[in-house]
Order: structure tokens, then sequence, then C-alpha cells
């Protein structure tokens, strides 16, 4: 019997973030744009482009723990704004993960929940059940957890939440100096929270028009046959051909990326921890030959992707700054490992596919 398919959470921008908050508040939001947090004793990365050798900006961080793991788990994905670098793939990406053990719940202060907010609400269940560092813990998997409320995402008021936040009242979208002695200037986007839903929460309630209406024009400019690539069922047998046209590999790709996020046009994160990816166009071999984690030998999995409904968002304040990408799969370490005393974040691993058509998907 074939395995359940892994829950999908999408992330969909929220509120933009205020000033420069700090502290677990900080951390333990995910956000789009803005500079990096950083854990406690883990330094923020500050990566630059292999191609140009300029700062690379923060598109998104995303806070991340993981079922039954000890950690707090943060994830910042990187990318070259500069025009130069539009097509520079994945050398113009960077992604890391930084860990940070956590205090048990019982040593946990009463007040956290209540100063943290929004921020302080865990993805992730299973805290009760850490044992000891020498007990085998289960493999980590992602479960969505917004503490003892048992409401479904979309029932969640979360433009209280963020209002409970009350942060300072100015939007930085500028660049911002990196660490001392460095000349560069770290460009920045201007910076959103995210706020997470259920895909499942979506199904069955929005109309594919829109969808279709993108692949109408896909039609125009590609001849496809719309009336087949609509109405039939993708293919699964490489020789099944049709009466009027055979429709590419290509094409099939694309007609089941645009028909998925068709529920929920607005997502620009899609998390499912060892799940599957949404290819755009045909994996190449970077996803069929991920490379092993460069810490432990691991092998790394699919955790989360970018998609296209972000790059209208990622925008500086003198709107200088800009990234073009279709969508980007980030891998992860399926250990998560994590050595003992780390104080720098580990570089994980992105293939990005681009945009077979630009002017579709703006």
């Amino acid at each position: 019997m074939a395995a359940p398919p892994k829950p999908v959470l999408l992330g969909l921008r929220d509120l933009p973030v205020h000033g420069c908050p700090a502290g677990p508040g900080a951390w333990t939001a995910s956000k789009l744009g803005g500079l990096p947090d950083a854990l406690p004793a883990v330094a923020a990365p500050r990566p630059v482009c292999e191609r140009c050798r300029e700062p690379l900006a923060l598109v998104v961080q995303v806070y991340c723990p993981l079922e039954s793991s000890p950690f707090h788990r943060l994830l910042h994905v990187f990318a070259c704004p500069s025009p130069r670098c539009a097509c520079g793939g994945a050398r113009s990406w960077k992604v890391f993960r930084s860990q940070f053990l956590q205090m048990r719940k019982k040593e946990a202060p009463d007040t956290q929940k209540q100063e943290n907010g929004l921020a302080a609400e865990y993805w992730c269940e299973g805290a009760d059940d850490w044992g000891s560092d020498n007990e085998e813990r289960p493999s980590p998997q992602l479960t969505l957890d917004f503490g003892n409320d048992s409401n479904s995402a979309k029932d969640i008021d979360w433009t209280s939440q963020l209002q409970d936040l009350r942060l300072q009242d100015t939007v930085s979208g500028a660049a911002v100096p990196v660490l001392p002695g460095v000349p560069s200037m770290v460009p920045q986007f201007l910076s959103y929270y995210i706020c997470v839903v259920d895909e499942d929460d979506y199904s069955g309630v929005v109309s594919l028009d829109h969808a279709h209406s993108l692949l109408r024009e896909y039609q125009q400019r590609e001849g496809i046959d719309m009336e087949q690539l609509l109405s039939q069922s993708l293919p699964s047998d490489g020789n099944e051909k049709y009466e009027k046209t055979t429709i590419r590999s290509g094409d099939k790709i694309f007609y089941k990326f645009m028909k998925r996020i068709a529920v929920c046009q607005e997502q620009i994160l899609r998390y499912s921890w060892s799940g599957e990816p949404l290819f755009l166009t045909c994996p190449t071999s970077e996803v069929t030959e991920l490379p092993a984690c460069s810490h432990c030998g691991a092998q790394r999995m699919f955790e989360f992707q970018l998609m296209p409904a972000l790059v209208s968002m990622l925008r500086s304040a003198d709107s200088g700054l800009s990234v073009e990408f279709g969508t980007v799969l980030i891998y992860t370490c399926e250990k998560s490992c994590w050595p003992q005393n780390q104080q720098t974040p580990m570089e994980e691993f992105c293939v990005v596919q681009e945009d077979p058509d630009e002017l579709l998907l703006k």
C-alpha cells in the first residue's frame, strides 16, 4: 500500500516587519527580505555571490524546528540581486541552516509565549519526547502545531497576532553595512512576515480559471492544443499518443505545476519536509544526483521551495534590487546534523529552475 502524501504547508506574505526586532521574537519568525536573524551562539550568515563576489540579499528566513528534535532550527536563503547575475543559477544562491539547543518546556519561563506573540508559536510538536542525548530519536518530520489551539490554519487571526508584537514603525529597505572591515554594503529587500496555512484548506474551493487562462497564453506561444492538454489526464506511458498532438514532457510538468498552485495563487513558499517538490521544468542531474551532507555524509532531502509569486515581492525601497527565478528547491541534511559547539551556519543545497516563460508567470 502506497504511503500517504506528505502534508504541504503554504507560506503567504503577511504584514511588514517594522524596525529591527531582536531576541527570540526575531529568530523564531519566518519572513521574506530584511536581514538574517541569528540564533544564540550562532553567527548570522553573510554570504557573497560566487559570480560577482558581492554580498547576497536575504530572500527568505524560515523558522522550522523538527518534530522530536531538541533544537531551534532556522533556514536562510540568499540570492544575488545584481542584474548581471540574474541568470547565474545556483552559483548566485546560497542556503544555510542554523540550530540551537532549546530549553525543555518545563525549564522555559512561563512568560515566554506571551512575550513572543506569534513568533513563539511552534510549527512542530513532540517537544515532550526529546529524551537524553544518548537515546535514539525518530526521524524529524514537520507537523503544524499552533500551541494548544486545535483550530485549522485558516481560522487563525494572523493579523491580530502580528500586531501584538508591538514593533517599531520604520520599514527598512535600503542597503546596510556588513561586518566591520568589509567595505561592501549588504543589499536588503523590503521585509514582510510569512504566515502559514495548510494546502488542504484550499482544496476544492478555488476555480482553475486563472491557471487555464495562463495555459491558453502558453498555447498561443508554443502551438499546443489546449483542448487536449486540459481534457486529457497526464499520460503515464511514454508511448501514449494523442490524435492531434503529442504533449512534450516539459509541457506536462508545466501543466501539473500550474494546476497545483492555482488553488492558492498567492503562495510564495511550499513546505513539505521529506516530501516531493513541485517541478516547474524537467528535473536535471542536480536533482537526481544530490550531493550528500558535507558534514555527516547523510543524504539530503527536499524541505521547501520558493514560488513564482515571491519574485514581484522582492523589491528594495529604491526599486534598485530584484531577483528572477521560476522556482527554487531547497534540500537539507536528512539527519539535520549539528556538531557540538558549532558556531557557524551549515551550508545546504538548492536547485534553481528558471522561469520557462517570464511573461507567463508575472
